[in-house]
């Protein structure tokens, strides 16, 4: 049977570790305390790197620290290695986070902060983490703002492997989370239309894009326009799309550019939402007007992301882009005002500028992109802005055809053939009707007869409208030819007097 001092010794020894312990931990945050109270933060940092950088040569870990954005430009690791890891969560995380929009069918499930996943690949062991580190920031914002707050923290994945391992993480297991990541990506993909939003408090920048989901159900199926020209687009879109290699052969940036002009009303926009969801990209439409300099738009430009549409609608309304005789009249104008004591802003964003944002070596920075221009007015347009590797491809978006009225007969009443379908098309040869102005009248009722009667009796309507509209305007023409007659005549009579 033992003895009661040989029982007491390692009570007692346990005891002074206890003790010992707990002294150490005291002093410990004792001397954490007084380091934050009286110590600069400059010395502190210092002290901590060097322990860190001590601590490091006995460890054969590697860490490689992965920013959540490098700039105003998204860095493409993280935001794919999130997707890649949200496919496998398991138990071990205890923590997730949760999020959907309005319009997004499914639950996306993520890592929240400090939590941690040790994933394998090739038999090697990769830990991941999730940190985030507090960033001052300069931006303020007032309640005009709807109260919110500015992002001040700088997030940041960690992966911690053996560094022998460092070769097989750089070639091989980041590369395969972009590749799965991207393929994830075209299964869930969901098309976002972007706009320029204008911060009303200081920023370091006022503009920024703001997304939504693209609900619009337009498809080339559903789109009413030419049947030669939507099979000749979609063919230059998938041609386009299989070229990367071709581009970077030939020494071009992977872009392609489309001009849609035509009177208003003729489908451009619902053709942009269909290219937009037969190719997934998502839509970046920008508001030149809302645009302050050519440095804002660049900015703006390079923010876009990959496989992206960007749009630039009316086009001939931005002035500063219009054809350049114009614009030199412009500012003759503008000088003589300015003589005058009449002061006139200078151009928001110039055609030179624009141009070498889309077509200079800005027009590089990212891969496979679609520029779409569209216009009421092509004539009015700078030749520059419409030639060849700029504008690539123009379509013409014309009144209703025949053609087009029967698929909107087919996609808004459900009929392929009516006893009117011969009277409408007759019609339709003699009438300039927009494919608008025909939806808007099969919209008013579901029954077939109803409908297209008054179409029909639309008809009529347009006919005066545009006799009224061609006698407007030869009132204004005889108007303008007699005061210019009045005005040779007036000149004469003033050279004669002198």
């Amino acid at each position: 049977m033992p003895s009661s001092s040989s029982t007491k010794s390692p009570i007692l020894t346990v005891n002074r570790v206890i003790s010992t312990v707990g002294s150490v931990a005291a002093v410990a945050v004792v001397a954490r305390s007084i380091s934050r109270e009286y110590l600069p933060n400059e010395f502190r940092q210092y002290c901590y790197l060097t322990i860190r950088k001590f601590l490091n040569k006995f460890s054969t870990q590697l860490t490689m620290v992965i920013y959540e954005s490098e700039g105003f430009i998204d860095n493409e690791i993280y935001t794919a290695t999130q997707l890649y890891l949200a496919d496998r969560i398991t138990s071990d995380i205890h923590r997730l986070k949760v999020t959907k929009t309005p319009n997004e069918p499914l639950i996306n499930v993520t890592m929240e902060l400090n939590e941690e996943y040790t994933d394998i690949y090739d038999g090697v062991k990769f830990n991941w983490s999730l940190v985030s580190k507090k960033n001052p920031t300069r931006e303020y914002h007032t309640h005009e703002d709807n109260g919110r707050s500015t992002r001040s923290d700088l997030r940041s994945l960690e992966l911690t492997f053996h560094w022998k391992h460092k070769d097989l993480a750089l070639n091989a297991y980041l590369p395969f989370i972009i590749n799965e990541a991207k393929t994830k990506r075209q299964n869930e993909k969901t098309v976002k239309l972007f706009t320029v939003e204008k911060k009303t408090s200081y920023t370091r920048y006022p503009t920024t894009w703001t997304p939504v989901n693209l609900d619009h159900p337009a498809t080339f199926e559903t789109v009413a326009m030419d049947a030669g020209m939507k099979e000749k687009l979609v063919r230059d879109l998938d041609r386009f799309l299989e070229r990367r290699e071709y581009y970077r052969r030939v020494g071009k940036a992977w872009k392609r550019g489309y001009l849609l002009y035509g009177p208003p009303g003729t489908g451009k926009s619902s053709l942009i939402a269909a290219i937009g969801n037969y190719v997934g990209f998502d839509i970046y439409d920008l508001e030149l007007t809302a645009i302050k300099s050519n440095s804002e738009l660049r900015r703006l430009l390079v923010a876009t992301a990959n496989r992206s549409i960007l749009v630039v609608e009316d086009i001939d309304c931005s002035a500063e882009l219009h054809d350049r005789l114009q614009v030199e009249a412009a500012k003759a104008v503008a000088q003589k005002s300015q003589h005058r004591g009449y002061h006139d802003e200078e151009p928001k964003v110039t055609l030179s500028g624009f141009l070498n944002f889309i077509d200079g070596l800005w027009s590089s920075c990212g891969d496979e992109r679609i520029i779409i221009f569209t216009t009421n007015r092509k004539e009015k347009l700078d030749p520059a802005l419409v030639r060849p590797g700029r504008m690539d491809v123009h379509i013409h978006m014309s009144y209703c055809t025949p053609s087009g009225f029967r698929l909107l007969a087919s996609n808004y009443l459900g009929i392929t053939e009516h006893n009117h379908f011969e009277e409408i098309e007759n019609l339709i040869s003699q009438v300039e009707i927009t494919p608008a102005e025909v939806a808007e009248q099969l919209l008013k009722d579901d029954d077939p007869d109803i409908a297209l009667g008054g179409l029909i009796e639309f008809f009529d309507v347009k006919k005066e409208q545009i006799e009224e509209a061609k006698a407007r305007l030869k009132e204004e023409e005889l108007a303008a030819k007699e005061n210019e007659r009045k005005q040779q005549e007036d000149e004469k009579k003033d050279e004669e007097n002198n």
